[in-house]
């Protein structure tokens, strides 16, 4: 793995912010851990270290993961040596297995494994090697459509944004967690393109500041008004009539329509429905996980109890305090005004809308 350093990674719109690119065999991914202050791509080129990229979250968010999880998946498979088609697809599932351990939470990453997996498996009757170059270009076809359908996600969301809009959303669920655009801050951004006058709140998203140092940064290259605040402070400003909507990512849906996102999501919708605020969440289908019945099925990832004692090398909390870190909280369906799609919006029965946008396409 080799580390490049650039001085800018991005162009006004958000059109030139991503946290992925691929040529020559080589993907290169934007440390999402050192921004804001430093912008640093590292290259990979092996199945093993691109899994590890996502488990130390230098890549993050559901769609991104996904993104580097197919290109992971071609490494490995780019590097089998099999002659027999069955071995290879047998090998080939290891490695995806492999990938898919490094965080169970977000369903993207299953699900792009699961379509590479059943690309290989629908090409069986061609020589291995083909195959290899068609997972190839099966990986690079699942990084641009993310950023189309992140662009018809928008689309269909901007339509709920008042004018003017003061928006508080959570965590980072813009370009840099997907293959481009956003999710949430993809409505925003096309909220923006549309004319409307907005505001972002932006609250820090602890442990690991997604807010403080994603989202604010990517809003900020745009162009688009934003004030960074504390978790704590969204109720006050919720009890000031200081905002209007509250539109998050998600990183996995059940059938019902329970969204599974960043630790803390949970409260901020509670806080939303006593403020009579919608609550927006923006996600593409591929989250929609129609085999877990409602979100206590979501599986929850814990994360190192480092990541609430320290920020970085400077120690916040005393020597061997008990620590939890779960990295996600489910919201209730009752909670969520409306789910936003690239195939359009499902409100009220979840069950029946969900099952709609993701086998029927709209």
């Amino acid at each position: 793995m080799q580390t490049n350093i650039s001085n800018r990674c991005a162009t006004a719109g958000g059109t030139g912010i991503k946290p992925l690119r691929y040529a020559g065999g080589v993907l290169q991914m934007l440390d999402q851990r050192k921004l804001p202050t430093e912008e640093i791509w590292l290259d990979y080129r092996d199945y093993r270290e691109v899994a590890e990229g996502i488990q130390t979250m230098v890549v993050r968010g559901a769609p991104a993961i996904g993104c580097a999880a197919a290109f992971g998946a071609w490494f490995g498979a780019r590097d089998i040596e099999a002659e027999e088609t069955g071995d290879f697809l047998d090998r080939f599932a290891a490695v995806c297995d492999h990938l898919a351990a490094s965080r169970p939470t977000a369903v993207n990453l299953s699900w792009a494994l699961q379509r590479m997996q059943g690309f290989a498996r629908n090409h069986a009757d061609r020589p291995v090697e083909q195959i290899k170059i068609a997972l190839e270009y099966e990986a690079l076809a699942i990084l641009e459509e993310d950023e189309r359908i992140n662009r018809a996600m928008g689309r269909h969301g901007q339509e709920l944004i008042p004018d003017p809009a003061r928006i508080l959303t959570h965590c980072n669920a813009g370009a840099l967690a997907t293959g481009g655009y956003g999710t949430a801050l993809g409505v925003i951004r096309a909220a923006v393109a549309a004319g409307k006058q907005v505001a972002v709140l932006a609250d820090e998203t602890r442990p690991f500041l997604q807010g403080a140092r994603l989202t604010a940064w990517e809003l900020q290259r745009d162009g688009i008004d934003t004030t960074l605040i504390c978790d704590n402070m969204a109720g006050y400003l919720m009890s000031r009539g200081l905002i209007d909507c509250v539109i998050v990512g998600a990183d996995r849906i059940a059938a019902n329509g329970d969204v599974a996102n960043k630790i803390g999501t949970y409260t901020v919708a509670v806080l939303a429905r006593e403020h009579r605020i919608p609550f927006y969440v923006a996600a593409p289908v591929s989250t929609i996980d129609l085999s877990l019945a409602d979100g206590s099925l979501i599986p929850i990832e814990q994360r190192d109890r480092r990541e609430i004692t320290h920020i970085g090398d400077i120690q916040l909390a005393p020597d061997n305090i008990g620590v939890v870190n779960p990295a996600f909280d489910v919201t209730p369906a009752r909670l969520v005004t409306a789910i936003i799609t690239e195939h359009g919006i499902a409100t009220g029965n979840y069950p029946v809308r969900l099952a709609e946008l993701v086998n029927c396409g709209g």
